[in-house]
C-alpha cells in the first residue's frame, strides 16, 4: 500500500520552489488544507499559515517547515550561449555538478538544462578534474539551439531568472526515500500528514495551534514573523543533520539540542524526550554545528517564545539527499503525541 506521507512528499520536491519563488508550491499546500477544511492565510512574504483552534485559544503553539528550497539565479548570460549561476542557499557548487535544471522566464515558460564545469571534457581540458567548482568555472549548458546570448535572450531567458535543480526523486522497496529538496519538504508532508490524521480522527487539540509553512529559510528569515502574542511554544520540524560526530540517523526522529544559534529550551527539549520515551518512539538528540532553523530566526527576531527543533534525519544536506520511511514514521508520531500534550511549566 502506497504511504500518503511518501506521496506528498515525491509531489512537493517535483514542484519547483527555490527561496525567493514558493507560489506554486504555496497553493498546493493551501489547496490540500482547503481540502481538510482548514482554516488559512497568506503572510505578505508569500508563507501561509493554517489554524486549528483548540480548547484553550488563550495560549498557542506553532509549529513551522519550510517549502522553500536551494535553487541558483541566472548571473549572467555568457557570449558561448551559456549562463552563469548566482546560487540561493547555503551550499556548495560540486553538489549540483552534472546535475538537470530548469531555467523559469518571467512569462512562465522553462527551459531545461544541465550544469557543468566549463572545462568538462576531458579530452580538451588538462585540469578538468582539479580546476574549482565555482561561479566562474560552472555553467548551464541550455537545452536549446543556441550560439551566442542573442540566442539565449530571444529564448526569453534574461538575467534574474530562476533555476531549480531536478530533484531526481527515487522511492526504493526497502523504505528509502532519495531525493533532491527533502530539506525541507519531507517535513513539510509530515506536518500535512499530521493534519490530515487530525481532521479524519477530529482530534481535539488542547491548544490553539499554526502551522507556519515558511518559504524564505533557507535564507535565513522564513519564521520569525506572524507569530501570535498568544504563541507560548515554537517548534520548526526541520531536517536533522547527519555526518561524522553525528547522533542523528535515518531512522529515528532527531532532537536538536543546539545548533549555531546556541542552545534550544533546555524544557522543551526534555519534554519532547519524555514524549518519545513515553510512546515507545526511537529518537536521537544531536548538536547541528552549521546549522539555523526557523525557530532561531523567530528567537533573534525577538520574539518572546519557547522554542524547539525536531526533524527526520536526512543524510548528505544541500546535495543528492536521502532518509528512511521509519524517521518520517517517528518524526510524525513525536509530533502528534506533542500537539496533544500540555504547555511546559
Amino acid at each position: 500500500m502506497t504511504n500518503r506521507k511518501v506521496e506528498l512528499i515525491k509531489q512537493l520536491v517535483r514542484i519547483p520552489s527555490p527561496s525567493g519563488h514558493t507560489t506554486k508550491v504555496i497553493e498546493f499546500v493551501e489547496q490540500f488544507f482547503d481540502s481538510l477544511g482548514v482554516q488559512t492565510k497568506r503572510n505578505r512574504k508569500g508563507g501561509l499559515i493554517a489554524t486549528i483552534r483548540g480548547k484553550d485559544d488563550t495560549q498557542h503553539r506553532m509549529l513551522t517547515a519550510h517549502v522553500d528550497t536551494l535553487g541558483a539565479m541566472v548571473k549572467e548570460i555568457k557570449a558561448n550561449g551559456r549562463l552563469k549561476m548566482d546560487l540561493i542557499g547555503g551550499f556548495r557548487y560540486n553538489a549540483i555538478e552534472g546535475e538537470y535544471c530548469q531555467i523559469e522566464t518571467t512569462t512562465g515558460q522553462a527551459f531545461t538544462g544541465t550544469i557543468l564545469m566549463h572545462q568538462t571534457s576531458v579530452h580538451v581540458y588538462k585540469d578538468a578534474g582539479s580546476a574549482e567548482r565555482n561561479q566562474a568555472n560552472m555553467e548551464i549548458r541550455i537545452d536549446e539551439k543556441v550560439e551566442n546570448a542573442e540566442d539565449v535572450r530571444a529564448l526569453g531567458i534574461e538575467v534574474g531568472d530562476f533555476i531549480s535543480f531536478d530533484p531526481r526523486v527515487e522511492e526504493l522497496d526497502n523504505g528509502f526515500l532519495k531525493s533532491r529538496h527533502l530539506d525541507d519538504k519531507a517535513s513539510v508532508g509530515i506536518l500535512m500528514e499530521v493534519i490530515r490524521r487530525i481532521k479524519e480522527e477530529d482530534v481535539s487539540l488542547p491548544y490553539t495551534t499554526h502551522f507556519l509553512i515558511s518559504n524564505n529559510e533557507e535564507i535565513g528569515y522564513g519564521g520569525n514573523s506572524n507569530i501570535t502574542d498568544e504563541t507560548v511554544e515554537y517548534v520548526a520540524v526541520d531536517m536533522g543533520a547527519m555526518g561524522d560526530g553525528q547522533s542523528t540517523d535515518e531512522y529515528t526522529v532527531s532532537i536538536c539540542v543546539k545548533d549555531a544559534s546556541g542552545p534550544y529550551h533546555y524544557g522543551l527539549r526534555k519534554h519532547l524526550v519524555e514524549l518519545a520515551q513515553t510512546n515507545q518512539i526511537g529518537y536521537q538528540l544531536d548538536i547541528y554545528p552549521y546549522y539555523g532553523s526557523d525557530a532561531s530566526a523567530a528567537i533573534r527576531s525577538g520574539h518572546d517564545i519557547i522554542h524547539g527543533l525536531i526533524g527526520p534525519g536526512i543524510d548528505a544536506s544541500h546535495a543528492y539527499e536521502r532518509t528512511h520511511l521509519d524517521s518520517l514514521e517517528e518524526t510524525e508520531k513525536l509530533i502528534y503525541h506533542y500537539l496533544l500534550s500540555e504547555l511546559i511549566e
